[in-house]
């Protein structure tokens, strides 16, 4: 059965959306300071929206790069198999640098990506932000230095987060009832 946006019951409306990025943002800047470079890293697709809203109001100098990966497919649970697609990165020794994640439930993706940089780039400091965070799901150690949301165990799209590709354009965040 195909999904429609009139199907959908709001979670986070586009100003909560808005407002949550911009703090966010703020705490980083407050936690980094203004003369610190900062290599963000993007993870495709889920979190680009995000991504791109969130960077617009860091005051420091933002190096912004971008890593595919995959746990999802098609499907709306993570397969907690974590498949790497691109995962070209500059050289990142000795730099700070902050992974930026639409939402973060089983914490695969993540783990594989904080011990891949770890392992094969030594940055000065690795942080995670994600916009949701759903530590319900969570079968990891991982843990987001800075989240936007908590939610329950919902399959939400919006703002980055897809159903089979669609969605990603709703500047809210929503979730299908059962």
């Amino acid at each position: 059965m195909k999904k429609s946006v009139k199907d959908l019951k709001i979670l986070f409306n586009a100003d909560e959306v808005l407002k949550r990025t911009k703090e966010l943002a703020e705490e980083i800047n407050r936690d980094f300071g203004i003369d610190e470079d900062l290599t963000v890293i993007c993870v495709l697709k889920g979190s680009s929206i995000f991504c791109c809203d969130l960077i617009k109001y860091l005051k420091m100098p933002v190096q912004l790069e971008f890593i595919k990966v995959s746990s999802y497919g098609n499907e709306q649970k993570s397969s907690g198999n974590v498949k790497a697609l691109d995962l070209t990165l500059p050289i990142l020794e000795g730099k700070n640098v902050i992974i930026v994640e639409d939402i973060i439930d089983t914490g695969c993706t993540l783990k594989f990506l904080c011990d891949m940089i770890q392992r094969t780039h030594a940055p000065k400091h690795l942080g995670i932000i994600t916009f949701l965070n759903k530590k319900i799901a969570r079968i990891t150690d991982i843990q987001p230095d800075y989240y936007g949301f908590e939610i329950d165990d919902k399959f939400v799209v919006g703002y980055g987060l897809d159903y089979e590709g669609y969605f990603r354009n709703l500047p809210y965040i929503g979730y299908f009832p059962d």
